[in-house]
């Protein structure tokens, strides 16, 4: 695995249980923070129509899709509920000095 860590944004900057758009060389990519304080990474765009999950509505541990509904675990990438059937890519998220760091190949 690369050591490509990229800064997303500050970690106070997203609500807990909820996401935000990252964009960076490109691509989109969709931050979340969990209930218990977690952050994790995924693709920004839905697998099934290339909608934005950042303006989702997150839901435990599930990202749904504003289009279609369509719903992801954003922990695992898991696609979990029609039309979406195609898993997201997740990166490794770490926390440092406040800011939130991607991973990426």
């Amino acid at each position: 695995m690369s050591n490509n860590w990229i800064e997303a944004c500050p970690a106070d900057e997203i609500e807990e249980e909820d996401v935000i758009r990252f964009d960076h060389g490109g691509r989109t990519f969709a931050i979340y923070r969990s209930a218990d304080d977690e952050y994790f990474a995924t693709d920004g765009l839905c697998t099934h129509e290339q909608v934005h999950l950042a303006d989702g509505l997150v839901m435990d541990d599930i990202i749904e899709c504003p289009k279609h509904n369509g719903r992801f675990n954003y922990k695992t990438g898991e696609a979990k509920s029609a039309p979406v059937c195609v898993n997201l890519q997740t990166y490794p998220v770490k926390l440092e000095g406040g800011k939130v760091f991607v991973q990426l190949d």
